[in-house]
C-alpha cells in the first residue's frame, strides 16, 4: 500500500506556501556577495528589530534552560495595558500566521465556506484548503476589499470572513468606519477576521478601532504581528485579539509552549518602543515617497500603498524578478495572486530604495 492512500485528501492536494528566498540562498545559487545583496521580497524591516526588544531578547537567552511561560503571561498583561482590552481577551501565537489554522482548527470542516478577497494574503487559501473547507473569493474592486460583493458572497455555509487592511499584496486599505459598518451586518453565523499585520503603518487616526464591536459582543478578531514594524520576523510572535469566549476556543487548540521565551520578552519590550516603532511609521511613508518619485521617472504603474510595500507593473513579472536577483536585488514575483504581470518590492532604507530603482531601470531596459 502506497503512502498517498493512507493521506487525507485535503493533504494531497494541498499546495504550499513560497517564502521569499533568503539572502544566502540567492548568493550561494548566483555566485554572489552576500553583503552586496539586499532583500526587499517579505515586508520585513529595514530598519531591524527595535532596540529595546534586541536587549530584552539577549537578555532571556540567559534561561534558554527553561520552558516559556505557556500562557504568555506577561506579554498579555502587557498587551491589554496598550489596547485597553482584558488580558483574556487576546490569543498569542507563534505569528499571527499560527492563529489563522487555530481559527481553522476551530471552526472549519468540509462543509464550510471561507470568503476573501483576491488578491489577499495567500494563507488564507491554503488554511481553508488545509481543513477541507470551501474557498469563496471576491475580486478586489479598485485594489480594495469589495466589502458589498463579499457580502453577497456569504451563504449559510460561511464561517469566517477575512479583511486585511493594509491588504498584502496591494497594500491598500479600505475605510475604517466603511469596515465597521460592514462587519455590524454582518449575519450571526459569521466571524469576521480582520487582519492587521501593517496597521501600525497607517497615518495616525485612521486604522479601525474593533474594541466597540468586541464590546458589543460581535464575533470579530484582529490580528496583529511584531514582525513587521517592530521587526521581529525571525523569532515568530503575532496575536488575536477578541471577545473572551472566541480567544478561550482558539486557546484550546492551540499547542502547549507555541511561542518562545525569548519571543516573548522581545515581543513584551517591544510594546515599550513607541519611538522606533514611530521613527519606522515615519521612514516609511518616505520611503514610499521616493519609491513612487523613482517609478514615475521609469514610466511605471504602480497601486499606492499605505504599508511597507507597493506593488509595481513591470510587464513580465518573472523575468525582471529575475534579472533584479542576477543583479542582487530580491523583490517578490506575484504570479501566485493571480498577477504575472507585476512585483512587490518592500519599502527600505533610502540607499536601498535608490538601489532598487536604479536596478531596476536596468533590468527593464535588457528585456
Amino acid at each position: 500500500m502506497k503512502l498517498e492512500t493512507l493521506v487525507k485528501p485535503s493533504v494531497r492536494t494541498q499546495p504550499s506556501y513560497e517564502p521569499g528566498k533568503p539572502i544566502e540562498d540567492v548568493a550561494r545559487e548566483l555566485g554572489l556577495d552576500p553583503a552586496t545583496i539586499i532583500k526587499l521580497a517579505s515586508n520585513e524591516n529595514p530598519w531591524g528589530p527595535s532596540p529595546k526588544a534586541l536587549a530584552a531578547a539577549k537578555a532571556a537567552l540567559d534561561h534558554s534552560e527553561l520552558y516559556p511561560d505557556g500562557g504568555c503571561f506577561v506579554l498579555r498583561q502587557k498587551l491589554a495595558a496598550v489596547h485597553g482590552l482584558g488580558a483574556d481577551q487576546f490569543v498569542i501565537g507563534n505569528g499571527s500566521n499560527e492563529i489563522i489554522e487555530l481559527l481553522g482548527h476551530v471552526f472549519l470542516g468540509p462543509e464550510d465556506e471561507v470568503v476573501f478577497g483576491g488578491p489577499a494574503f495567500v494563507v488564507y487559501k491554503l488554511v481553508t484548503l488545509l481543513f477541507g473547507a470551501k474557498v469563496v473569493e471576491v475580486p478586489l474592486q479598485h485594489w480594495r476589499h469589495d466589502l458589498a460583493g463579499m457580502a453577497r458572497a456569504i451563504t449559510p455555509r460561511t464561517k469566517l470572513v477575512f479583511v486585511a487592511s493594509p491588504n498584502n499584496p496591494t497594500g491598500t486599505a479600505n475605510d475604517a468606519a466603511e469596515m465597521t459598518a460592514w462587519a455590524r451586518a454582518l449575519p450571526e453565523h459569521v466571524i469576521a477576521v480582520f487582519d492587521e499585520a501593517y496597521a501600525e503603518y497607517l497615518a495616525p487616526g485612521t486604522a479601525m478601532d474593533l474594541r466597540p464591536l468586541i464590546a458589543e459582543g460581535r464575533k470579530v478578531i484582529g490580528l496583529r504581528t511584531f514582525s513587521k514594524i517592530y521587526g521581529l520576523a525571525s523569532l515568530r510572535v503575532g496575536y488575536g485579539y477578541a471577545g473572551v469566549e472566541l480567544v478561550a476556543l482558539l486557546n484550546r487548540v492551540r499547542q502547549p509552549f507555541n511561542v518562545n521565551a525569548i519571543a516573548q520578552a522581545a515581543a513584551t519590550a517591544a510594546l515599550d518602543d513607541r519611538e522606533f516603532a514611530e521613527k519606522c511609521a515615519r521612514e516609511n511613508r518616505s520611503g514610499l515617497v521616493q519609491i513612487e518619485a523613482g517609478l514615475r521617472e521609469l514610466g511605471l504603474e504602480w497601486v499606492p500603498s499605505v504599508a511597507n510595500f507597493m506593488l509595481v507593473k513591470v510587464g513580465d513579472g518573472a523575468r525582471v524578478f529575475g534579472a533584479l536577483q542576477a543583479r542582487g536585488v530580491i523583490v517578490r514575483p506575484v504570479k501566485i495572486y493571480g498577477l504575472p504581470d507585476w512585483i512587490r518590492v518592500t519599502v527600505g532604507t533610502p540607499e536601498q530604495n535608490a538601489r532598487l530603482l536604479a536596478e531596476l531601470k536596468v533590468a527593464l531596459a535588457s528585456r
